[in-house]
């Protein structure tokens, strides 16, 4: 794992206020996405939130200020502190076999949970297909066992560490070992070890068959191409997305979490390393990220990295993460966005970070 040098303590100092909310307004005006919400904290941990656009399209509501959204794969991170957590406490083995706890369980065309990790898994370089891939559009609940045997049915990507390829099945199996370890259900245990932890007030793991969001939420659209109508999705059912996305927070809670995970309130030093110690990852990511054990470093164009991870969930889009010196931005749009947007948020993150 390589470091860059880290910004000039000037930097978030120098950064005009109205810089993010103009790249907000961009979002809106020149990408299309009905609303975007932006939270930035500077090293001194003053937080500035920005809001841009309509946050209910029928009614016209305002955006709500640090408003709830569904956060998509950074419910990876949470997964992966609680694996790594367990690991600090001799429960887990980071090199044991997904065998070792849920033994019989991973099997299939090339698929040996013999031979796949817990590390592979927290990774992405198990070579487990994604199950995601092969979902219907049936809009309902589903239970995690359903999504692994989906998964099962198709073969390999690879064999176990030949490469790295995105997969949420990675995620799914991490949360049955957490489950099956400490003998209580993921969510719990998210609650307990990471959200009540460190405070996030406004983050939380839905229940099952739970649809609504529970605080001030701007709605979240669904559209099925380019030029189509736009679709209420706030309450699709997000079960499918289990340990690999189903949790909600707000912008400001992300920048807490991972500002703590990074100054060590989380984690002992020990697996932190451990979590940050990356390999080179491509799709979806931005160019030169590099993958650690569910979190991701990011080139800053003032130099250094942010870790984070961003997240797609129906509905809404996530970008943003932290530095080692405590500057955290976090971006959300409520839509799944064409990659141009992405990009583009990713670039509002960088000039949050860096101005």
């Amino acid at each position: 794992m390589t470091m860059g040098a880290l910004a000039p303590p000037a930097a978030f100092a120098a950064a005009r206020p109205d810089s993010v909310q103009k790249d907000l307004n961009t979002l809106v005006h020149t990408d299309g996405v009905p609303a975007a919400l932006a939270s930035v904290q500077g090293r001194d941990g003053r937080t500035r939130t920005h809001t841009a656009g309509v946050g209910d399209l029928a009614t016209g509501a305002k955006v709500p200020r640090d408003g709830q959204v569904r956060i998509g794969s950074n419910t990876k991170t949470f997964t992966a502190v609680v694996v790594l957590q367990l690991v600090g406490e001799g429960k887990i083995g980071l090199d044991a076999p997904v065998d070792t706890y849920l033994p019989g369980l991973v099997r299939g065309d090339g698929i040996d949970g013999r031979r796949i990790t817990v590390r592979q898994l927290l990774q992405q370089n198990s070579g487990l297909p994604n199950y995601s891939k092969y979902l219907s559009d049936d809009i309902r609940y589903y239970d995690p066992r359903e999504l692994l045997d989906l998964a099962l049915q198709h073969e390999a990507d690879f064999a176990p560490g030949a490469k790295w390829a995105y997969s949420n099945t990675n995620y799914l199996v991490a949360g049955l070992i957490i489950q099956k370890v400490t003998g209580r259900p993921l969510a719990e245990e998210i609650d307990r070890r990471v959200i009540k932890r460190i405070g996030l007030r406004h983050t939380y793991f839905p229940s099952p068959g739970e649809v609504t969001i529970r605080e001030r939420h701007p709605t979240g659209y669904y559209q099925d191409s380019a030029g189509a109508p736009l679709v209420d999705a706030t309450e699709w059912d997000p079960s499918w997305a289990w340990a690999a996305g189903q949790l909600v927070s707000t912008n400001s809670d992300l920048n807490r979490f991972f500002t703590a995970l990074l100054a060590g309130r989380l984690l002992p030093k020990a697996q932190l390393d451990q979590m940050r110690t990356t390999v080179p990852a491509d799709y979806p990511f931005p160019a030169g990220a590099r993958y650690g054990l569910g979190i991701v470093s990011t080139p800053l164009s003032c130099g250094g990295v942010y870790w984070g991870h961003g997240g797609s969930m129906t509905g809404y889009e996530t970008r943003g993460g932290a530095t080692e010196d405590g500057r955290a931005a976090d971006i959300a749009v409520t839509i799944q966005p064409s990659q141009a947007t992405k990009e583009r948020m990713d670039s509002v993150v960088d000039t949050a970070l860096c101005r």
